[in-house]
C-alpha cells in the first residue's frame, strides 16, 4: 500500500466536493506556490541524496519545472496586484512538505528513493485532483483560470514520469 503524506492529503481534501468553501484567487495564488515550492524543495533532496540514476533525474526535472511554474505564477499575481494570502491549505501544505523532508532525510538508498517517488506519484495525483476539482473551478480571474490550465498538462506528465519511475524501482 502506497503511504501519502499529509500535503497529499491536504490537496485531495481540498479536492473534494466536503470542501466548504471555496478558495479565492489570492488564496489559489498561496497554494499554487506552496504546492511547488514543497515538490521544488523534495526533489532539490533528492537531487542529491538519491541513489538511482533515474531517481536523480526525475528530481532534477521537478526542480526545473516547478520552478518555472512558480515564476509563471508570481509574474502572474505581481501583474494582477494579488498578494498570495496564506491560508489553512497553503499551511498544511508547508507543514506536510516539512514534515516529507524530514522523513526523507532519515532514510538512505533505494529506501530513500522509493519513499520519494512514492510520494511524489501521490502527490501529483493529488494535485491534478485539486487543479482540477478545486482550483480552476475556483479561480475567479481569467488569466489565473487560464495559467492553472496551461500548466495542468506538466502535471500528467510528471505523474506519468514519476509513475514509470516507480515501477522501475520495484
Amino acid at each position: 500500500m502506497k503511504k501519502t503524506s499529509l500535503f497529499a492529503a491536504v490537496l485531495f481534501a481540498l479536492s473534494t466536493p466536503a470542501f466548504a468553501q471555496s478558495p479565492n484567487d489570492a488564496q489559489i495564488a498561496s497554494i499554487v506556490v506552496t504546492a511547488n515550492q514543497v515538490d521544488i524543495d523534495a526533489g532539490k533532496l533528492a537531487a542529491t541524496k538519491g541513489t538511482d540514476p533515474e531517481v536523480k533525474k526525475f528530481a532534477n526535472l521537478m526542480v526545473a519545472d516547478h520552478t518555472g511554474v512558480n515564476k509563471q505564477a508570481v509574474t502572474l499575481v505581481t501583474k494582477l496586484k494579488v498578494k498570495p494570502e496564506d491560508n489553512d491549505t497553503s499551511k498544511a501544505l508547508k507543514a506536510g512538505g516539512d514534515k516529507n523532508i524530514e522523513k526523507l532525510k532519515g532514510l538512505t538508498g533505494a529506501a530513500f528513493d522509493k519513499a520519494y517517488v512514492d510520494n511524489e506519484v501521490a502527490y501529483h495525483q493529488a494535485v491534478l485532483d485539486a487543479v482540477d476539482k478545486t482550483l480552476i473551478p475556483s479561480a475567479s480571474n481569467a488569466e489565473l483560470k487560464a495559467l492553472l490550465v496551461k500548466v495542468r498538462p506538466a502535471f500528467v506528465a510528471h505523474l506519468e514520469h514519476a509513475k514509470h519511475v516507480q515501477s522501475s524501482l520495484k
